[in-house]
């Protein structure tokens, strides 16, 4: 017989469980992919069933003690696929849990406090770690206090539980007797920092936060620790500048399987792209604990009638917290990401053996992420492959700040780590040395090479081995402007393709936001609302662009133009 994880997961795909968005269809679509590959070579994790029922039947032991009378807990579909998935796939290596990361987001007042409280409750007293720590975080205390309160309720409701746990509600703790773990609440506002080595911590409502240096101190803590959990719940909020949004961004992309990050387990709920957010069947795939439910669906609707005819903060409000998007999120994106993924495609260098191509360099100043693409014509379609340098010593920094996995992508190839620990520089010989091989292993025409000049001192004598045609590309939105926006256009119209394997070109892409200066010229820059947001591929896929326009001849240049940038690049 199928368990109750699986049942679900393939009635949603099958479409068969009402009121599913895509987002969560996908997360359905994730864990039936994982269940044909588990146990491989490529995909070291396995499905236990007993693992999964463990948690789901310690919920619905649990008793819900707020209202007018005690009830026992009843777990919803979706609850026993997020519950279920979260606890169930385990590690080959040493049955460990797989996921140590987990985000959940949809509506406010669907349940996300209660999941995390059953999670909490089970963790600290049940899952036979002992002496843990568990914290409740937020950046407000009484927002912390949230999820912590919904333990306190599990315990306090049933005799049974309450025999495991000490609770000393004046501190904010709770103490499982048999296991001594002890759970805490925690908020910025109280002195949140660094130094928690949580076996489990449920972060609330990350809309909230200013800046993901909570969430960074709490994942920090866990690296030690052979198990952990970190939970984060929130709806979307109402800056699509914010950590939120960049890191709800990222699970999407792990959701379109553009991302591998198999430690990070991710649901969304929300509506669809181009769904009429006021009409009750596609608010309700923002809602799954309220389907079934006259009354909450009542409520619902009288949201949304309300919300659309006001319009203003009550359309926002309705937006971000009764239907769970983004308001006008997307619209400084560079390119469309259902666009973008239309772009991808099996194809490899092995397709270009003996072709012309077109090269983009962009060297960091900083000795962060340096990348090289190459552009190539195919019947009538562009074909960009790139590859990107980093020294160790800013590698092993940006795992710990960054959401990006560039370890893995160390792994796949797509970047080479120069240097030793100490290393801060990249070195550009490793770039010269790639490009020479590339060149000889697939036979190809280097037709020019486009860099930036702030950063290639003493490197253009060395590309002048690799062809004799080397570009100045200066990085103002006047000159970049046409590359910028035919590629635009290109990716807009599927004309353009990338390997489906590179993820970190994709990742780019999507990081890119579009600026325009007073001419509404345009050119791209990373996100501004944290630390990571590398767009160097797509920056050097623009130059090799902008030589390929040039090349054909179809980007006229001024040289006056040209000389003045580089002189103002020079500080001049």
């Amino acid at each position: 017989m199928t368990d109750r994880v699986t049942e679900y997961a393939q009635s949603v795909v099958d479409g068969r469980v009402p009121y599913c968005g895509r987002l969560h269809i996908l997360a359905c679509r994730r864990h039936l992919r994982d269940l044909k590959r588990q146990r491989t070579e490529a995909f070291p994790y396995y499905w236990d069933v007993e693992a999964a029922d463990k948690i789901l039947d310690f919920a619905e032991t649990l008793t819900i003690g707020e209202g007018f009378e005690k009830k026992p807990v009843k777990l919803i579909g979706s609850q026993v696929f997020d519950l279920g998935c979260t606890f169930g796939w385990l590690k080959t290596a040493d049955n460990r849990r797989r996921f140590r990361r987990r985000y959940k987001s949809e509506a406010r007042q669907n349940g996300k406090s209660f999941e995390n409280g059953i999670m909490g409750s089970y963790i600290s007293a049940f899952s036979g770690y002992r002496e843990g720590k568990l914290f409740t975080v937020a950046t407000k205390r009484r927002q912390a206090k949230i999820v912590w309160d919904e333990i306190r309720k599990f315990i306090e409701s049933d005799e049974d539980l309450s025999a495991f746990f000490t609770v000393k509600e004046y501190k904010t703790t709770i103490s499982a007797v048999n296991t001594g773990c002890t759970i805490e609440a925690l908020s910025k506002e109280a002195g949140l920092d660094d130094g928690f080595r949580g076996i489990f911590a449920s972060v609330d409502e990350l809309h909230q936060h200013k800046d993901g240096s909570i969430y960074q101190a709490l994942w920090k803590g866990t690296r030690s620790l052979p198990e952990t959990l970190l939970s984060v719940i929130t709806t979307r909020g109402k800056n699509p500048r914010s950590y939120c949004k960049e890191l709800d961004r990222f699970c999407v992309s792990i959701l379109e399987g553009t991302v591998s990050a198999e430690d990070f387990f991710v649901d969304i709920f929300c509506p669809d792209k181009g769904d009429d957010i006021y009409d009750i069947n596609n608010a309700l795939k923002a809602n799954p604990l309220y389907v079934g439910r006259p009354d909450k669906i009542e409520a619902l609707q009288i949201e949304a009638v309300t919300a659309k005819n006001m319009g203003g903060t009550e359309r926002v409000d309705y937006i971000v917290k009764s239907v769970n998007l983004w308001p006008n999120g997307d619209d400084a994106n560079y390119v469309n990401a259902d666009d973008l993924h239309e772009c991808l495609t099996e194809k490899d260098l092995e397709a270009f053996r003996g072709k012309d191509c077109w090269i983009g360099l962009d060297l960091s100043s900083g000795g962060d992420l340096t990348s090289w693409a190459a552009e190539f014509e195919d019947d009538k379609k562009l074909y960009f492959h790139s590859h990107s340098y980093m020294p160790m010593g800013r590698m092993q920094e940006h795992i710990q700040s960054d959401i990006a996995p560039y370890d893995l992508w160390k792994q796949d190839g797509l970047i080479t780590v120069t240097g030793g620990e100490s290393s801060y520089k990249n070195d550009y010989k490793f770039i010269i040395r790639d490009l020479r091989e590339m060149k000889e292993k697939y036979d190809l025409n280097i037709r020019a090479i486009g860099v930036d000049p702030h950063n290639a001192d003493g490197f253009l004598d060395d590309l002048e081995e690799l062809t004799p045609k080397v570009i100045i590309v200066t990085q103002s939105a006047r000159n970049l402007n046409r590359a910028t926006t035919d590629l635009k256009l290109s990716v807009r119209e599927h004309n353009t393709e990338f390997n489906d394997r590179n993820e970190l070109l994709v990742y780019s892409f999507e990081n890119a936001v579009e600026i325009k200066n007073s001419f509404k010229e345009i050119k791209i820059d990373k996100r501004e609302s944290m630390e990571g947001n590398r767009i160097d591929p797509i920056d050097a896929c623009i130059d090799a662009h902008f030589c390929y326009l040039q090349d054909k001849g179809e980007t006229p240049v001024n040289h006056d133009e040209v000389m003045t940038d580089y002189l103002t690049e020079l500080g001049w």
